[in-house]
């Protein structure tokens, strides 16, 4: 099992005793806003997410990292998850969903900053990618402070809630994180 630490945070690899927290912050219309997985219907639900997960993060030829975030006190903040792209590309996408009563602490940046450390030292990847709704501001700040590069606006691009929003495309590369530490 994968485990990294921050300063203030824990990020382990998702176990079965968190399906409860998973449901529940995906349950959350807030957490919901911009996100294309929408709110479960039920645990069921849920439980199939974490299963298609969790089978995707076996083998040599690994396609998936979620991560169960918390606190030193292991109090529950969030998820972070790594998509692995092609081998021959050596890419990934990240995605995060922190919980409400953790936003504007920084949390999410020092996560991302902690993830592309593991990327593009540990995964050896070239470039790691991520989107995010237009509206959605926070995301897009945490990442533009992380080093990140808008390079697309994608129209109605993601079904969420219903309707089809805008995406920003972002992405940073093995030299721009590389260049960035040195600073």
């Amino acid at each position: 099992m994968i485990t990294r630490k921050t300063g203030r945070l824990r990020l382990r690899e998702i176990k079965e005793g968190d399906i409860e927290q998973i449901h529940a912050l995906n349950s959350l219309p807030e957490v919901d806003k911009y996100n294309t997985l929408g709110i479960p219907e039920n645990m069921e639900e849920t439980v199939r997410h974490f299963q298609r997960w969790t089978s995707h993060m076996q083998g040599a030829e690994r396609k998936v990292y979620v991560f169960h975030l918390s606190d030193l006190q292991n109090n529950f903040i969030g998820l972070f998850g790594i998509t692995i792209g092609r081998p021959k590309y050596r890419n990934a996408e990240i995605w995060y969903k922190i919980h409400p009563q953790h936003w504007n602490k920084g949390y999410a940046t020092e996560t991302v900053i902690n993830i592309l450390d593991f990327c593009f030292n540990d995964l050896q990847l070239h470039r790691v990618e991520a989107g995010c709704a237009t509206e959605n501001i926070a995301s897009y700040k945490v990442l533009e402070k992380c080093g990140f590069t808008r390079e697309a606006h994608t129209r109605q691009l993601l079904p969420v809630r219903g309707k089809w929003l805008d995406n920003f495309g972002y992405a940073i590369l093995e030299n721009d994180y590389f260049n960035q530490i040195k600073k």
